[in-house]
């Protein structure tokens, strides 16, 4: 049976043990904000080289699920290249960070080969076009008013702002926040731009036959709406808001990307394909309630690995509408796929957890854990410990974050490194 977490827990020792002499492990880690820092320009990411050789060491136990990319010129291979000096130690020692990423529709192995599973070439066509259509918008926009950038100042910030990823084309505005930081209002309005350019996208991908191909994804965002789309997260005085507009294809959900990790982990263990050996993440059920229903169907109890989620993206906001009502909007690029593995711990009655990095001592300005708060709560039963993670989750929160680590990406990296030398002394 499984015994309940604490919420919140600083006991990384504790984590370290169990999972270091856990045999079916997998491990599924977003990247941005988690071992590495969250920054305004994605072309200066870094990676540690203990990083990538633990990731090595740690084998099948571990993968990476992300909404960025693994190709590109900024994408994450990229950056492994650097990091070995372009040397061959990447691709034939097997250093690359395998998993999936777009989403869950990009899957990479640990040698660097690259598939897109589910999706079609005149998709990716269609996604080939938006970067250089992007950067002409955004260049005209920015020139213009209310703006009124120089010319040479538009052509560094576009070139920073407009990812061209080859399946998720994103504009990441951290920089155009950075600049505009002192001028909410004027951030906000371009925010809303940015989203109806998204918008309009969207349509023209309709009218070129590419029906439902596709939806924008926020990053981080308040959930969705009734309409079953994502709300956009309003900058304010706390916090940049919504910094990354996604252009993503249908179906490239985190949690879908988890049934594909856990159908591959099965089939590496037992030869057997529970969920088809062609299965993607395009394929998965829409709700939570039917893929934890889908796995509960096809995968044996025997054959489910112990999961562990690791993320950095989670919001909970509290929201009066037009009426009047208030309500919390809990949202987050990392809240699905983290969601699924707390509900699949409780369907497999197994010691799932998940594992909150506190991002917020990075570039990009986010709620923070209130450290301070949390050790006063632990011996004082008068003070709610969610205090400590306004703005992140709230009392009421379906999901709980079983264990944090509120030194941000470099303090989970000691902890991962660390694991993955423990893992290897007990095989060994």
């Amino acid at each position: 049976m499984k015994s309940k977490q604490p919420v919140f827990s600083q006991d990384h020792d504790a984590l370290l043990a169990a999972l270091a002499t856990t045999p079916n492990l997998l491990l599924i880690q977003d990247l941005d904000g988690v071992c590495m820092g969250l920054v305004h320009d994605p072309l200066t990411r870094t990676l540690e080289r203990r990083y990538l050789e633990a990731a090595h060491q740690l084998g099948d136990a571990f993968q990476v699920l992300t909404n960025g990319e693994h190709i590109g010129a900024r994408g994450v291979n990229a950056i492994v290249d650097r990091v070995f000096d372009h040397d061959a130690a990447a691709p034939s020692h097997g250093c690359y960070l395998p998993g999936l990423a777009a989403g869950g529709v990009q899957h990479q192995d640990r040698f660097g080969h690259v598939t897109h599973p589910g999706v079609s070439e005149a998709e990716l066509a269609f996604l080939h076009t938006l970067p250089m259509r992007a950067t002409r918008f955004l260049s005209s926009l920015l020139l213009g008013a209310p703006y009124h950038l120089e010319a040479h100042r538009v052509a560094s910030l576009v070139a920073t702002v407009v990812l061209d990823n080859p399946a998720s084309p994103t504009l990441n505005l951290n920089a155009l926040h950075h600049l505009f930081q002192a001028q909410p209002a004027l951030y906000a309005q371009l925010q809303a731009q940015v989203s109806e350019f998204m918008d309009e996208l969207l349509h023209e991908a309709e009218v070129a036959g590419l029906h439902g191909a596709f939806f924008v994804h926020y990053a981080p965002n308040l959930g969705r709406g009734d309409d079953g789309l994502e709300r956009m997260k309003p900058a304010d005085a706390d916090s940049a808001g919504t910094t990354d507009f996604q252009f993503m294809l249908t179906g490239a959900v985190k949690e879908a990307g988890v049934l594909m990790l856990l159908n591959q982990s099965v089939h590496r263990r037992t030869g057997r394909w529970p969920l088809g050996q062609d299965f993607n993440a395009r394929q998965a059920p829409r709700t939570l309630d039917a893929q934890v229903a889908l796995v509960r169907e096809r995968i044996a109890h025997e054959d489910m690995p112990i999961l562990v989620g690791v993320g950095d993206t989670v919001t909970s906001l509290a929201h009066t509408d037009a009426t009047g009502t208030r309500q919390l909007l809990r949202g987050g690029s990392d809240r699905g796929f983290l969601t699924l593995i707390q509900r699949l711990g409780e369907a497999f009655e197994t010691e799932n957890r998940v594992v909150y990095i506190d991002s917020s001592g990075d570039e990009v300005k986010r709620p923070a854990l209130d450290v301070a708060h949390l050790q006063r709560s632990a011996g004082n039963a008068s003070l709610s410990i969610f205090d400590a993670a306004r703005g992140i989750t709230d009392a009421d929160d379906p999901l709980r974050l079983d264990v944090v680590f509120p030194g941000g990406h470099r303090q989970y990296v000691e902890f991962f490194c660390a694991l993955a030398q423990r893992r290897a002394a007990s095989s060994g």
